[in-house]
């Protein structure tokens, strides 16, 4: 497997557009079929530090087979949970318009899609907490830019301190 090197850019107004760029394509086949879609991830949170990804979900209420369905008619293929219970994942090839992209469909009650509306909630409220989450982003892509679970080890510690302050662990 080809390791990817990581980059943390600082925030960039652009990944707002982008995503509702992408929320418009996936409407054209979604629309009526959902409960909404999620801006989630670093890139959803205005002045944080992000890798430039756009992390989406797809929130629905138990109709996972017809939002499937609808979604592979606009070229997206499914990847299964990915070892995350309910959040289900989908690639896709050949859209180069738009801005690279995670693409996931949790059911309304998901446990990850509450952690991922909290966490960024929690951040666009916290500057603080932002900030620090920032830096050890930009430290962890500096230390480890070709380790991606040393990456994801070495911010731990911050999203567990976060974690705890906005109620999603003790």
């Amino acid at each position: 497997m080809k390791t990817k090197h990581i980059i943390v850019q600082d925030y960039n107004l652009e990944w707002k557009n982008e995503f509702e760029r992408i929320k418009d394509e996936l409407l054209t086949v979604l629309s009526g079929k959902i409960n909404s879609i999620e801006h989630v991830g670093s890139t959803s949170v205005e002045g944080l530090a992000a890798k430039p990804i756009i992390d989406i979900d797809v929130v629905i209420n138990k109709n996972f087979e017809e939002v499937k369905k609808a979604l592979e008619t606009i070229g997206y293929i499914y990847e299964g949970d990915l070892g995350i219970s309910g959040r289900e994942a989908f690639k896709y090839e050949n859209k180069p318009h738009l801005m690279v992209h995670h693409l996931y469909v949790c059911n309304k009650d998901n446990e990850e899609l509450y952690r991922h509306i909290t966490f960024r909630d929690y951040l666009r409220q916290h500057e603080e907490d932002k900030h620090r989450y920032g830096l050890v982003k930009k430290e962890m892509a500096l230390k480890y830019p070709d380790d991606i679970d040393s990456y994801i080890a070495g911010k731990q510690p911050v999203i567990l301190d976060i974690y705890k302050k906005c109620g999603l662990c003790e």
